[in-house]
Order: structure tokens, then C-alpha cells, then sequence
């Protein structure tokens, strides 16, 4: 299994379309065998689940991520653990053993924590279904 994670600075970057790099960890038999940490190169929300499909990942781990990106990982066989926060190789350790902590109900959920007045759409995020 390979798992990818938001990553920024050894954490889980909380807005999945805005992330630059994911750390991805291949898994065999319950444990992390190895890792690396990849650029997405500028890539944004709809091109980021098809980087993810070419890496031939089968798992993600995020914090907040909108419907149409979690429309376009489902379409892609991508399984998604979001609203984690805190260290990525804990998060990827505790799915690698199947305890991990997530929200199957994440939504984009990324303007709460960008202070008063900042509204989904102002970034492109009001296409999506936010909410």
C-alpha cells in the first residue's frame, strides 16, 4: 500500500488543493518500509488526484479537502482519510496499522482557521460543494 500526506514541515498541511508537497510511505505488512517527500510542482485541487493516481497511490491523508477534490480521489480509487491534524509519520504509522483517527464527514473546512471575513470562494473553493 503507499499512503500520501499533505506535508509541511514534518505536519499535515491543512488544505489539500493548496499543498506543495505530499510525503508519500510505502507499506508492507503493517509497517512503513520506506518514504520520500515530493513537489507537486504547482499543480492545484483537480490535478492533484491525478498526480496522486500517477504516484499509484492508494491512500490520502489530509486535513480539509473540498467535494470536488474528493470527487476527483474517489474517481481515482483513492481512499481518503481527512481531517487529521498534526505530525505526518504519526498519521501515516497509525493507518499503516489501521488506528488512525479521521472525519469520513471532512468537508472543506479550510476557512475556518483563516481568520474572520475570509469566505470559501474568495479562493476558488466556491465551485465546490463547501459545507
Amino acid at each position: 500500500m503507499r499512503i500520501a500526506v499533505t506535508y509541511e514541515n514534518g505536519t499535515i498541511f491543512q488544505h489539500f488543493g493548496h499543498t506543495e508537497q505530499f510525503k508519500l510511505y510505502d507499506v508492507e505488512n503493517g509497517k512503513i518500509v520506506s518514504s520520500e517527500v515530493v513537489d507537486t510542482n504547482g499543480s492545484g485541487h483537480g490535478a492533484l488526484a491525478g498526480l496522486l493516481s500517477t504516484l499509484k497511490v492508494d491512500a490520502l491523508i489530509c486535513g480539509g479537502i473540498g467535494g470536488g477534490a474528493q470527487m476527483a480521489l474517489a474517481a481515482a480509487g483513492i481512499r481518503l482519510y481527512g481531517g487529521v491534524s498534526g505530525s505526518a509519520d504519526a498519521a501515516a504509522e497509525a493507518l499503516a496499522a489501521g488506528k488512525l483517527d479521521f472525519n469520513p464527514d471532512v468537508r472543506c473546512d479550510h476557512h475556518d482557521h483563516h481568520g474572520e471575513g475570509h469566505t470559501c470562494g474568495s479562493h476558488g473553493c466556491g465551485s465546490h460543494s463547501c459545507g
